[in-house]
Parts: structure tokens; C-alpha cells; sequence
């Protein structure tokens, strides 16, 4: 029997957090597409910014409720590089003018004027009113290498005569004393020379840019590349003064005037708070916090006032039901917990088990289970969640109920959104009995 290969190694499973999946979620809601992507290029760039934060284990430190979606990312992507596109014409258009007019200044140090007729000198240095060349001149200047052509062409001006790469004079015509058209190539020895000169200083010209010693906006855009999930941009010092900012979901680097430094932030929660005790609207706090927090993710800041502003958002998210905004706090508190911040961890952990039964999600229970620690178990409020999801598991619905009625904190809120799904399973067992 040949000797069996060296085991191969197996890919790590990737624990996605719940505000991933959201994420992911979001990216594909008909509202947020964007007509010009197809499905197959939204999921690539999906993946690949999923694969380098799960790489760097990084999953649970980005806010994903307010990172930019797959599509934005593509379409800042796209408007940058036309932008380039843009200044790199403008840049070719310039340089063309440039050496334009360094061939006139060159044409008129050799004798010829401005106008679109030269002036043929004689050897004795007179000229005919045409500008025609005497007998003389036009003998003198056969040559092998000159092409044999009529006296209207010979009319034309060379900086005519010379090929352009396809510039607005290759497209026009312009009459001879014949009616002919002009031609497009010949010329004299002076107009070789103009274009030899002209394609050396292009090269160096274009070499430069290369090394990033041209324009100041190439040098800018050579060493400041736009930000994306690859390249990560570093945290924003706040100077913003208002107490209240609308949410805006950011689509290029935050500015420091629309940042709140964390002494204003800490002035703005308490104000929430008193706001939410007199007005009770929950889509003026609502939009309030994810401010806030946004303010705090762009900032850097993981601190004890960071675990205080998620705790209360999730408890308010909870009292209104609104499972998205309480998900996406509870995934944030997990990462801050763990870094020893404060806080009340053991508060939402009891939550946590209560919302994996409420979503039915049975691997995140085992793994939940898996870290609890004999101190977790015996605090109240976790050792109520884990008595509900005994009860459920064993049937006992008698003992389910009776929790119901008296949970600890602001678990009933979240028991409230499956005890009638409970309620019509027992029934059935009744009725099946």
C-alpha cells in the first residue's frame, strides 16, 4: 500500500458576526443597486474586502453599519480614474501647445514668418510678392532627396506639411492656387528637425511624469491614492463643535470639521438622553446615535464612554423592536468587551443567548455555551437565559412561562418577539397529546 500523502491542512472556518451578515445583506437590497454593476462584480469586490478584514481577524473591530457597500467602493473607484483620465488629456493638450509654439519661435529664427505663406529668399536676398522663388533658387534646391512635387505644394507652409498626431489641422483643407488640397507629407529639412525635437522633448517630457517629478496635481495623485478597504486610512482628529449632526454614510475620508472630538460627543449623550426621556421619537435618537457612533469609529475611540453609547443605543433599539440597530450595537459591544473596557457584559450576554433563540441559531448557541464560565453561569440574568432555552429544549412550556413573566433587565423585550411563535408550538403538542 503506497504511503499516504501528509494530511492537508484544513481552511479556518471563519466565524461571521451577525453585522457581517447584515452587511452582506445590505449590499444586495434592491435600493442600494447601482444600474451600471452587474451582480458578479458587486460580489467580487464583496469578497474581497470580507477576505482582508478576515485575514487580519478584523471582522468585529469595523462598523459595518457604516462601512461604504461593495458598489460605492467601485463607482468612487471608477469616477477617480476617469478623473485621471481627464487630467492626463489635459496635461497631453498643454504639452502639445507648448511645443507648438516652440516650432514657431524655431521657424522664425530660420527665416520663415508668421503667416501662411513663407517668403523664399534668392541668392542675392531679394523676393518675389508671391513668394514664389526665382528660377535660380529652384534649380538650386533639386536634390535626390527631395520629392518631386508641383508649385503648389511647394506653396504650402511646412508646419502644414508636417504629420500631427491627429490634431485639428490634419482635419481641415486648405486651398491652394490650384484649388488642390494640401498635402501631407514632404517638407523641408527644417521641419524634420522641428519633429525630431518635438518627439525627444515628449519622451523626456513623458518620463518625468513617470517618475512623479511633473504637474504638482500628478505628483498629488501619484502619492496620495484614494482610499480603499486594501489601504485603510488612519483615524480622524475631530474639531466639530454641534452637539447634533445628521447620519450620513461616508463615501470618501471624513473631514475634521465634521467630526465631534469625544468632549462634544460626551455632551451630545446626555443630551439624547434627555431627549429621549421627554420626546420619546425614536428616529430623531435613532439617527442621533449612529452619529455618534460614527464620530467614534472614524475617531478610534474604544473606551469606556464607547461601551456606554452602544450599551444605551441597544436598549433603546431593543425597547422599539428594532432588531437591526440592536444587532449591530451587540457586535460591537462583544469586540470592547473583550478588551476589558467596562461596562456590563454579562448584562448582554444574557441578551445575546435570548436573541440566538429568538433567530434559532443553534451554532451560535453551542459556541456561546462553549466560553461560558462557571462565574458567567451563576449571575442572574444569564442564568435566566439559560433556563429559557433549557425549557424550550425539553418542552417544558409550563416552566417557559413562568420566566416570561418575571425576566431580569430588558430581556422580556426581546422574549416578546418569539413567545407567540412558543405559544402556538405548545398548543400544538396539546392538541397532538
Amino acid at each position: 500500500m503506497p504511503a499516504s500523502s501528509p494530511t492537508m491542512q484544513q481552511p479556518r472556518r471563519v466565524d461571521w458576526p451577525d453585522s457581517v451578515r447584515d452587511y452582506v445583506r445590505r449590499s444586495f437590497d434592491p435600493q442600494n443597486a447601482e444600474p451600471s454593476l452587474t451582480e458578479e462584480e458587486v460580489q467580487a469586490r464583496l469578497k474581497s474586502i470580507l477576505g482582508y478584514y478576515a485575514e487580519r481577524n478584523q471582522l468585529n473591530a469595523v462598523d459595518w453599519s457604516t462601512f461604504p457597500y461593495p458598489q460605492t467602493l467601485i463607482m468612487n473607484e471608477r469616477k477617480e480614474a476617469e478623473r485621471k483620465e481627464a487630467e492626463r488629456k489635459e496635461a497631453e493638450r498643454k504639452e502639445a501647445e507648448r511645443k507648438e509654439a516652440e516650432a514657431q519661435r524655431l521657424r522664425a529664427s530660420n527665416g520663415w514668418t508668421n503667416n501662411s505663406t513663407p517668403i523664399y529668399f534668392t541668392p542675392n536676398g531679394t523676393t518675389n510678392s508671391a513668394g514664389v522663388p526665382q528660377p535660380q533658387e529652384r534649380k538650386k534646391r533639386k536634390s535626390m532627396d527631395d520629392p518631386p512635387s508641383d508649385r503648389s505644394s511647394e506653396s504650402i507652409p511646412p508646419w502644414r506639411k508636417q504629420a500631427s498626431n491627429n490634431t485639428l489641422e490634419d482635419r481641415m483643407s486648405f486651398p491652394s492656387k490650384n484649388g488642390e488640397k494640401r498635402r501631407k507629407k514632404g517638407g523641408l529639412a527644417t521641419d524634420n528637425l522641428v519633429s525630431k525635437m518635438s518627439e525627444v522633448d515628449l519622451e523626456r517630457r513623458r518620463k518625468r511624469f513617470q517618475l512623479g517629478t511633473g504637474t504638482d496635481d500628478a505628483r498629488e495623485s501619484i502619492s496620495s491614492p484614494p482610499p480603499t478597504p486594501g489601504n485603510p486610512i488612519g483615524p480622524v482628529v475631530g474639531t466639530c463643535l454641534q452637539l447634533e449632526k445628521s447620519y450620513l454614510r461616508l463615501t470618501a475620508p471624513p473631514k475634521p470639521e465634521t467630526v465631534r472630538p469625544q468632549h462634544v460627543l460626551e455632551k451630545t449623550l446626555e443630551h439624547l438622553k434627555k431627549k429621549w426621556r421627554e420626546d420619546n421619537n425614536y428616529a430623531y435618537v435613532c439617527d442621533q446615535f449612529k452619529s455618534l457612533r460614527q464620530d467614534l469609529t472614524v475617531q478610534h475611540i474604544k473606551n469606556k464612554f464607547t461601551v456606554t453609547v452602544y450599551e444605551i443605543h441597544a436598549r433603546i433599539a431593543l425597547e422599539k423592536g428594532d432588531l437591526g440597530e440592536y444587532n449591530q450595537c451587540q457586535t460591537q459591544l462583544r469586540a470592547l468587551y473583550a478588551q476589558k473596557l467596562g461596562g456590563h457584559p454579562s448584562e448582554f450576554l444574557a441578551y445575546r443567548i435570548l436573541y440566538y433563540i429568538y433567530t434559532r441559531n443553534h451554532s451560535g448557541m453551542n459556541d456561546l455555551l462553549a466560553e461560558l464560565t462557571s462565574t458567567d453561569k451563576a449571575h442572574h440574568a444569564i442564568k435566566h437565559a439559560l433556563d429559557v432555552r433549557s425549557s424550550l429544549a425539553l418542552g417544558n412550556y409550563h416552566k417557559f412561562f413562568k420566566l416570561y413573566l418575571n425576566p431580569p433587565n430588558m430581556g422580556g423585550y426581546l422574549m416578546d418577539m418569539f413567545v407567540h411563535r412558543e405559544r402556538l408550538a405548545a398548543l400544538c403538542n396539546i392538541s397532538r397529546a
